[in-house]
């Protein structure tokens, strides 16, 4: 297939653009310099150079293309409906790439036990519902024309299958030990969040390119974890005794208010079928703090 992937030059979008140019696809892919171009032609990857505000070019490759993978950001409504416009009525697959934060309770580190399924989704805090909104509008495309579906990812591990970048939650706890000499999680790290290993993520992506069920949400999960287990591990692994317990001020003065509350210091637990059930998806990855103890470092 020839397939457009925007984000080409990220982690996830990187990851996947090499899985498809393996597995035999023709991958055109939106970055936004010369010199990420050029990264992506070293993997086989034709390289268009614009941003997710140009929409004339997103309609212009959405519309060349088989199928189109949206993996640049989960938050940009303008590059959304800019690729859904150009693709109504054609059936073709649109693959956008959501986050599992859409339910995360920024509870400071605290556990919780509320787990949540693909056909039972809470309604959005204020800081998610402008996410989630873009969520439904892809899964409502479906009745347009449109062979849509919302893959909602986990805390994705691992490491990158194309470009050379770090995935969003592991790296910064790892960057914040090295500089510090500190493991640290936000409170007392009690917090649980479901995770999936970025050869399984790309694995899922591939067979939605075939097998998607139009309007379908998928949370891509194959377990779980505390980040009081997850930080245990790392410390083990750097040699750097205990992880401590980090205030939720400090930790934001170290990450920013976004990733201190929701990406290190909340709760997503979440359970996948449909990839499963509609996709046969076996993961084949199912635990990160196994990973981290012996390959992360």
């Amino acid at each position: 297939m020839n397939v457009f992937i925007t984000g080409a030059a990220g982690f996830i979008g990187g990851s996947i653009a090499t899985g498809l140019v393996q597995a035999g696809h023709n991958v055109t892919g939106l970055v936004r310099s010369t010199e990420q171009a050029a990264e992506l032609k070293a993997l086989g990857i034709t390289a268009v150079i614009g941003t997710l505000d140009d929409k004339a070019l997103l309609a212009e490759h959405a519309r060349a293309a088989d199928a189109v993978i949206n993996a640049a950001s989960s938050d940009h409504r303008g590059a959304v409906e800019a690729l859904l416009d150009a693709l109504r009525g054609s059936n073709k697959v649109f693959l956008h790439t959501s986050g599992s934060s859409i339910v995360g309770d920024a509870s400071g580190g605290k556990s919780s036990d509320v787990i949540y399924f693909e056909d039972n989704l809470p309604e959005p805090t204020a800081d998610k519902a402008a996410r989630v909104a873009i969520d439904n509008l892809i899964l409502a495309a479906a009745k347009d024309g449109v062979n849509s579906a919302v893959i909602c990812n986990t805390l994705i591990y691992g490491h990158s299958l194309g470009v050379n970048r770090d995935s969003v939650q592991l790296p910064r706890l790892l960057k914040q030990a090295r500089k510090s000499g500190v493991v640290r999680h936000v409170g007392t790290g009690q917090n649980i969040w479901s995770n999936v290993h970025i050869e399984d993520v790309v694995a899922l992506y591939l067979l939605a390119l075939t097998k998607n069920v139009p309007g379908t949400f998928y949370f891509v999960e194959s377990g779980e974890a505390s980040f009081i287990d997850m930080t245990t591990a790392m410390a083990q692994a750097l040699n750097l005794g205990q992880p401590q317990d980090w205030p939720l001020k400090d930790a934001e003065a170290e990450w920013g208010y976004e990733m201190a509350n929701y990406g290190l210091g909340s709760n997503s637990r979440v359970r996948g079928k449909h990839a499963r059930e509609l996709l046969g998806w076996a993961p084949k990855r199912t635990s990160v703090v196994e990973w981290i103890r012996n390959e992360m470092v």
